[in-house]
């Protein structure tokens, strides 16, 4: 039995049997289902009023519809008159759907695959069963499209999530076998003064594979920082919208729209502090070099916290963070932000591990390395030992070193490990 599909169930009084005539289609009845329309079922199933249909067929629209994922059960009961058949559907709606999202399709837009893939599959709307075979049967209909319009890409799709292991959150459907290229890209809506830095920031877009789920990566990653430390804060892009400006057998060249809405543009009015007492307010406070009636410059800030959860580890507090959260004035373009720390757990030094060198220097290390396993740990001393350490290293010898710092969430404990080696000539 397939993942959302209930074996369909058919109920039905003792017949006489049927003439030839009675197996003609009067009327088609759908209940239990809240998602679609019953029109839209029937429109699924196959089936239309006035065709000659028996059971044999029922089962086979029944199996249809169950197989795709859409429903948690499907079933049906039917009934012979003097004028023909009357059907009746009974389904329960499937409820786990996650959005289709096309990849690489640029010969299209989004609203036309989603009208072309609804007319050979009526309950497709945009979204898809995370069970069934929905999935299968829109994957064949892009399929139809790309040979339509001659081309020699083949539609795949993958299920995606946070992670391997976690929830799916979106099918992703793909053309292969295709090579789609940025020539450029541009910014519709964006203020005329961000456009020079958003171009800048964009440039390594061009040249690259055309895959909106990388370039919505990039975005988030290297464009919409620049709206942040402009003081943009409540900015936020469209999906890329790509266009074929060239094309050949072997290359589709696309240009590239990154729409987005910048909102107000905000500047600090204040800091306020909460969670810390470890260090003082004010001692926190200097290591924020963003100040009042600055423009809210998110990606300093961002900067910044670390710089206080980099002086916690210093007191053995390896898994402090700071959440700032921000309290907008949009009549007055300014933004408080409230700086909540929680500090966590306090962590001590563990094993120390000294590699690539003979016994006698490494135990001589050993002997100077001051941080003992009762002490909290100091994420500084490492870096300060190993610039004190080389004059107990062999001279004459261009050193190399690597550090490693082993946090142990359960034991609360820290494990360094330095790891010696010869620089090669």
């Amino acid at each position: 039995m397939l993942p959302g599909f209930a074996r369909p169930q058919t109920t039905h009084k003792p017949q006489p049997k049927a003439a030839a005539g009675d197996h003609r289609l009067v009327s088609i009845k759908v209940t239990g289902g809240q998602r679609y329309t019953p029109d839209e079922i029937i429109a699924a199933s196959g089936l239309k009023i006035g065709d000659t249909a028996t059971e044999d067929d029922f089962k086979k629209a029944t199996e249809e519809l169950g197989k795709s994922g859409l429903f948690t059960n499907v079933s049906y009961s039917y009934a012979y008159s003097a004028t023909g058949t009357k059907l009746d559907f009974q389904v329960a709606d499937a409820d786990k759907f996650v959005p289709a999202r096309f990849d690489n399709f640029v010969w299209f837009s989004d609203a036309d695959l989603i009208a072309k893939i609804h007319e050979v599959e009526p309950l497709f709307k945009g979204e898809v069963p995370v069970g069934g075979d929905l999935a299968d049967r829109i994957s064949d209909a892009l399929q139809s499209l790309l040979l339509q319009h001659s081309l020699s890409a083949h539609a795949t799709y993958i299920r995606e999530g946070a992670s391997h292991e976690g929830p799916i959150d979106a099918i992703n459907f793909k053309a292969d076998n295709v090579n789609i290229r940025i020539r450029q890209v541009s910014f519709p809506s964006a203020p005329a003064d961000q456009i020079p830095d958003l171009a800048e920031a964009a440039q390594k877009l061009e040249g690259r594979d055309y895959l909106r789920s990388e370039v919505n990566a990039y975005v988030k990653s290297a464009l919409l920082p620049v709206y942040l430390k402009h003081g943009f804060l409540k900015a936020a892009f469209a999906e890329p919208q790509a266009k074929v400006v060239q094309e050949d057998q072997d290359e589709t060249q696309v240009d590239v729209d990154l729409p987005s809405t910048p909102g107000l543009q905000y500047k600090v009015s204040g800091f306020t502090w909460e969670g810390n007492s470890t260090f003082p307010t004010d001692k926190l406070q200097t290591l924020i070099r963003l100040q009042p009636a600055q423009t809210a410059n998110a990606v300093q800030l961002q900067t910044d916290i670390e710089a206080v959860q980099k002086l916690y580890s210093t007191r053995g507090f390896m898994t402090a963070s700071v959440k700032p959260e921000p309290v907008f004035d949009n009549a007055n373009r300014t933004v408080a932000y409230k700086l909540e720390v929680h500090e966590g757990d306090l962590f001590h030094m563990g094993d120390l591990e000294i590699t690539g060198l003979d016994v006698k220097t490494a135990d001589r290390l050993r002997e100077a390395w001051n941080l003992k396993p009762a002490d909290a740990y100091d994420s500084s001393y490492p870096k300060r030992f190993i610039e004190q350490a080389w004059k107990l290293l062999p001279p004459k010898t261009n050193w190399t070193v690597s550090l490693h710092e082993g946090v142990n969430e359960k034991e609360k404990t820290v494990d360094v490990s330095l790891r010696y080696g010869i620089k090669p000539d």
